[in-house]
């Protein structure tokens, strides 16, 4: 597993200690788990689209290397 270290403005950190404390989360680790998994479920189709034209860019300008 990978550790992290990340700076938030004053406002989100009050939010997410907030979110914590009011018991929606366990701990303000599982909240940014929780929301990161969400993003990446929410972003995976952008995501993967983006990779996919990347790698026919990539195939196209080799093909043309090779002609």
């Amino acid at each position: 597993m990978k550790t992290l270290q990340v700076e938030l403005p004053d406002q989100m950190a009050r939010e997410l200690e907030n979110a914590v404390k009011a018991g929606q989360f366990a701990s303000t680790v599982e909240a940014v788990r929780t929301a990161l998994r969400e993003f990446i479920a929410h972003h995976r189709a952008d995501l993967l689209e983006k990779q996919q034209l990347a790698d026919i860019d990539w195939a196209l300008r080799e093909e043309t290397l090779v002609k």
